[in-house]
């Protein structure tokens, strides 16, 4: 069932977190693609990428999504090894609100896929004590091996990854057509956005401008999905 109202996470309880068997997948990049996200847990090359995923020990596909919106801000910075272009990021800290896709997960595929993105191969699952008590754990200086909790919905924690460094340190880098078409398209599954308001959104995140404009994102994205 997917959800169609943005949600926000609730503050996480007071107390030594409890165990949890499920996860809310918070994803704010491509993986907002549902059938990109499938080949994190199935396996495969998506289409536009230059990398093949091992995928999950648990191939069962989300039986849920739900759009959400995160405190927070999206940037674009460094070089993606599988898009080219800058990756998206996310700084908690930054004033605004994030939108993003959660899907439900057990807690091994969630440690599966940070696995994967963390270019280190599943199998191994992820001690996550720290990040339901304090919101943030670091498992390494990578590139997305920060891991953050924004709270619970339905009593069900929210957790994504990012880089451990904050927006000022990020080396900020444009995203490449393919990669800023992929997210376009993810927002519209989770958020039913138009492509002109992906494009607008995309465009004006740090990183992307001055390189990308509204015009030129909509664009892109309109000869890529040949709307």
């Amino acid at each position: 069932m997917n959800d169609v109202r943005p949600r926000r996470a609730r503050p996480l309880p007071p107390g030594p977190p409890a165990p949890c068997a499920e996860v809310w997948y918070a994803a704010y990049g491509s993986n907002m693609q549902a059938r990109r996200l499938a080949h994190y847990i199935a396996g495969g090359r998506p289409a536009g990428a230059s990398r093949t995923y091992p995928g999950c020990r648990d191939r069962m596909l989300p039986g849920r999504t739900l759009p959400i919106l995160l405190p927070g801000l999206l940037y674009f910075a460094f070089e993606s090894a599988t898009w080219t272009g800058g990756s998206a990021f996310y700084d908690p800290a930054r004033d605004g609100d994030m939108p993003a896709r959660a899907y439900l997960l057990t807690a091994q595929q969630f440690a599966d896929i940070a696995a994967q993105e963390m270019y280190r191969a599943p199998g191994a699952d992820l001690d996550l004590t720290r990040v339901l008590a304090t919101g943030r754990d670091q498992f390494g200086q990578g590139r997305y091996e920060t891991l953050i909790c924004a709270g619970t919905i339905d009593a069900v924690p929210v957790l994504t990854f990012t880089a451990p460094w904050p927006l000022t340190h990020a080396d900020l880098n444009p995203p490449s057509p393919a990669y800023l078409t992929t997210l376009a398209t993810g927002l519209t599954e989770a958020h039913h956005w138009s492509p002109t308001q992906s494009a607008t959104y995309l465009a004006t995140r740090p990183g992307a401008t001055p390189h990308w404009t509204p015009e030129t994102a909509l664009r892109a994205i309109h000869e890529a999905t040949g709307t």
